[in-house]
């Protein structure tokens, strides 16, 4: 199946489904599953906080589900070793050789469980497996399967046995969405016995096998016109310049702003970034890529700036 094979607004259609059966399962608005679905067709992954009891597991379950992509969970603790991850070399007696056996990285969606509850050692296999798809075992480079996705997950709160996750391996996430508690509605639907476990049972996928890759594909030939890329600029230059900020958005942070603007035209039907794709994707795509000199969260420092720099088309 070719992009060419499927109009414009089918696309929209495809990634609409997609919202709607998540939904079906989670109680999310808006801005927590558009910047997942963003990171999804950008071939990204996603950093998810929240609070435990919010349904981040359920989420990364119900996200693989819909796309008919095989799904694992990896715990991240402290005694969590790489062998665990990314698997290890059996001796087998019979042929008289040491065969490998995968570890549960080898999947398409991963769920990496707090990720900060783990060592800078274990970390990067992770950040490896995620930067290029593939990983190193024994001397030997093997490729993952295809699509790759891996959602983590870090408690914001807990401080007790975790680990600090440097800047580096944040860079490493396309997009960080934050998990709140339901709307009320939802909440209350919740308490009335709404069962989440038996709608994700029920739930169906809402693509065929190589959609997905079509959709992906679309990503990659949205276009990028200069004026849109100048404002990209301005926005991110002035996160340099800032005396609030420590350190501002690196070039790598504006290109991959720029991709998950990309994947949210492919979403509005559109073969071209508009500065709202950039906009809408700013907080999940920069929040997390921009450093305060005091410490604390950036987005609201980056909100001043979005609404300081002029668009000039």
């Amino acid at each position: 199946m070719t992009t060419a094979a499927i109009p414009r607004t089918d696309l929209t259609a495809q990634i609409k489904k997609l919202g709607e059966r998540i939904r079906k399962v989670m109680v999310l608005t808006d801005a927590e599953v558009e910047p997942i679905l963003v990171s999804l067709l950008a071939r990204g992954h996603v950093l998810i906080e929240g609070i435990p009891g919010t349904g981040k597991t359920l989420l990364a379950r119900t996200l693989a589900k819909v796309v008919g992509l095989e799904f694992v969970r990896i715990q991240f603790t402290n005694d969590l070793m790489p062998s665990d991850i990314v698997g290890s070399s059996v001796w087998r007696p019979g042929p008289g050789e040491f065969e490998f056996m995968p570890g549960p990285i080898f999947s398409n969606v991963v769920l990496a469980d707090e990720i900060n509850r783990t060592s800078p050692r274990t970390l990067s296999c992770l950040l490896e497996a995620m930067e290029g798809g593939q990983i190193s075992v024994e001397g030997k480079t093997l490729e993952l399967p295809r699509p790759f996705f891996v959602l983590a997950t870090r408690n914001p709160i807990e401080f007790h046995g975790t680990f600090p996750v440097p800047e580096a391996a944040l860079d490493r996430f396309l997009c960080r969405v934050t998990v709140g508690y339901p709307e009320v509605e939802g909440e209350l639907g919740l308490y009335l016995g709404k069962d989440p476990e038996k709608a994700f049972l029920e739930l169906q996928p809402a693509l065929l096998p190589g959609e997905l890759a079509t959709l992906q594909i679309a990503v990659d030939r949205v276009e990028v016109s200069e004026p849109v890329a100048a404002y990209c600029y301005q926005v991110v230059s002035a996160t340099r310049r800032d005396e609030a900020v420590a350190l501002g958005a690196s070039p790598r942070a504006a290109m991959n702003w720029i991709r998950a603007a990309r994947a949210r035209a492919v979403m509005e039907g559109r073969q071209h970034v508009l500065p709202d794709d950039l906009k809408a994707v700013a907080i999940p795509s920069l929040a997390h890529r921009v450093f305060l000199g005091g410490g604390g969260d950036a987005t609201v420092e980056l909100k001043r700036i979005l609404s300081e720099v002029p668009v000039v088309l």
